[in-house]
This record gives structure tokens, sequence and C-alpha cells, in this order.
């Protein structure tokens, strides 16, 4: 190799370590529930996200919870790329129970379609606690 060709390499592996990259953002969803109060929820009820980003769901008070994403409602082909994605998963997509002070991460596959991905929790399905997701 010639010394100009190896400048030109170096030049160009330094200048791609260099570019700025897009950060993977965490979302954190907490899920409540207070019999006393009515209130039934996650907070935030509306997230928006991209590929690549980690949705954090923490049950924080009135477990036990899940999350489970609605199939109606969400873009067409996405049930099976977002069900591979869901890890400890108990049906199609659905996260296992979570007790208070659990959390279940899930990670945003890239090829994830954008749209809306509705969810609501199980056990308090009656109660009408739900929430969206909107890929970016």
């Amino acid at each position: 190799m010639t010394r100009s060709f190896l400048s030109f390499a170096v030049a160009v592996l330094l200048t791609a370590a260099a570019a700025p990259v897009a950060a993977q953002a965490t979302h954190e969803i907490r899920l409540e529930a207070d019999p006393a109060a009515d209130q039934y929820r996650f907070v935030p009820a509306q997230v928006t996200a991209r590929p690549g980003d980690v949705l954090v769901f923490r049950a924080v008070k009135g477990g036990p919870h899940s999350v489970v994403f609605e199939e109606q409602g969400m873009p067409a082909g996405a049930k099976q790329i977002l069900s591979a994605a869901l890890p400890d998963r108990t049906s199609d997509l659905g996260s296992p129970l979570l007790n208070t002070g659990a959390a279940w991460r899930v990670t945003l596959p890239a090829n994830l379609p954008r749209g809306r991905y509705p969810f609501y929790c199980l056990p308090h399905r009656a109660y009408d606690m739900r929430g969206e997701l909107t890929v970016k």
C-alpha cells in the first residue's frame, strides 16, 4: 500500500469515528393503580419513540400490572415484529405480570413500522388502564 492511501484510510476512519451517532433514548412508563382514588393509569399514557429506543415499563403502585399491545390498531405486519422483540412475554403481545417494583424493558426493533401501538394493563382493563406508543 502506498503511504498516501494509508493516510487517506486513516483520515476516513477518524472522520467516521467522530461523526455524530443518534443516541438511543430510554422512555420510562410508570404503571400506577390507586383504587381509593379510582385512578388506574400509565404515566405517561402517550409515548413517542423511534426504532432502537428502549421502553421501560415500571410497576410503581397497585400491582400486579401487565402490558398488552393490541393487534387491532397497529400497522399491518407489525404484530410478528413486535412480538418477537418482547422479552419474557406471556402471549404474542403481552408482558409477564409485574409486581410493584418490577420493570419490563423492551427495545423497539429497527424494522418496526411507523405508526400507533395501543396497549393496556390486563389486570386493570376493566378500569380502562390504557396507553399508546407512537413509533416515528
